[in-house]
């Protein structure tokens, strides 16, 4: 008998997904739970917002386990065949099935002193401690980077006090992501708060951690926050077939070793609606995938086929996205009065996504036609 009938490593919205999808489709056998993080399973969206901004404290926002599982934190898998794992180099613990679920960790920029100890990087429960105490004491702050979590973060630090400047390699926040229009609405609301943005800037070096060149400029801050994206953490599973540093997966999330899944930021995983493979890197679609994961683990049928999305917040703006996410060539831009608007993205003459704030049937009704592949234009 395995010492785990399923075996977890993660302990994020994908891994704990699929220990209770596991245990609510008959997965009767022991379930083992592993990570290398201290601490037992927690949502991550409140680390850049309420937990940053001192609202909440810690062990107020848990991810709830499934009874019955064997959570082993603290422990990092060193070894993975197809029938078990070796934990810290030394113990062996043999499984049924596995899903990895082990996410994705921040990216060092790639400049001189980015690696410095007074660099901050968000992503665990340990980091986001050591930036509120950090926070707490300073009184600037740059972000490098304007993804929603540089964003997110910025307009955390700011409603504590801190002055913030955002700089930004694009011309306005997410402009690759979700077009020229939309950042601009996401640069307003930034600057609304009072948060300087320096945007087409590349980021020379970051001198002792707190001064940050680049070009024509230096910028002295007591705390540098870098959020300039992340890599999948595929450690020892990466004799698995991969692309892009992902583990290729089918649309029931298996790999192409027997009894092998993953799910969730390190997946790149097959939908069968958009029937392609997709790269996503966000907290709804981890927790759907760790679904079908543990289901198919449980020797039930389920796919992954919702189009991928998230939601973000900024200051008082709720950005709400459902798109396939890997390119649009069309976007129609529909402004409801009072700041509130819809982005309609299209493909090849189908919707390929949408993005609402303040608009929320928009939204629901997107995911649909996203989903459904209906034609651009459908959403007039």
């Amino acid at each position: 008998m395995p010492d785990a009938d399923l075996l977890v490593i993660g302990t994020g919205p994908a891994a704990v997904a699929a220990a209770r999808a596991y245990r609510e489709n008959d997965g009767a056998g022991a379930v083992v739970m592993v990570t290398d993080d201290d601490a037992a399973p927690y949502e991550r969206p409140p680390l850049s917002k309420e937990y940053l901004r001192g609202e909440t404290a810690e062990g107020e926002f848990p991810l709830e386990l499934s009874a019955g599982v064997d959570l082993r934190t603290g422990r990092t898998v060193t070894g993975l065949d197809t029938a078990s794992v070796t934990l810290d180099g030394h113990e062996r613990l043999t499984f049924g099935s596995c899903v990895l679920a082990t996410g994705a960790e921040p990216v060092t920029l790639p400049v001189p002193g980015a690696d410095h100890p007074d660099v901050a990087y968000l992503r665990t429960l340990a980091t986001a401690r050591t930036l509120r105490e950090r926070a707490g004491k300073a009184g600037t702050a740059v972000v490098v980077g304007s993804g929603f979590i540089g964003c997110e973060v910025a307009a955390s630090l700011v409603s504590t006090g801190v002055s913030v400047t955002v700089v930004s390699a694009e011309e306005a926040p997410q402009q690759d992501r979700l077009g020229a229009e939309v950042a601009g609405r996401i640069a307003g609301w930034l600057r609304e708060l009072g948060i300087e943005l320096v945007t087409g800037a590349q980021v020379e070096s970051i001198d002792g951690g707190r001064r940050v060149r680049i070009p024509g400029r230096t910028l002295d801050a007591d705390l540098v926050l870098v959020a300039g994206g992340a890599r999948p953490r595929t450690g020892p599973a990466g004799w698995l077939d991969t692309h892009d540093g992902r583990i290729v997966v089918d649309d029931h999330m298996r790999t192409g070793a027997e009894g092998i899944l993953a799910a969730g930021d390190v997946a790149y995983a097959l939908n069968a609606s958009a029937g392609r493979h997709l790269a996503v890197e966000h907290w709804g679609d981890a927790e759907s995938m760790g679904t079908v994961a543990g289901i198919t683990a449980a020797g039930g049928d389920a796919v992954w086929d919702g189009p991928p999305g998230f939601w973000t917040v900024v200051g008082r703006h709720t950005l709400k996205y459902a798109a396939w996410g890997d390119g649009h060539d069309e976007i129609d831009v529909v402004d409801h009065g009072d700041g509130a608007f819809t982005a309609w993205y299209g493909r090849n003459g189908v919707v390929v996504g949408v993005a609402a704030h303040g608009a929320d049937d928009d939204y629901e009704r997107g995911g649909d036609l996203v989903r459904t592949g209906a034609p651009s234009g459908s959403h007039r």
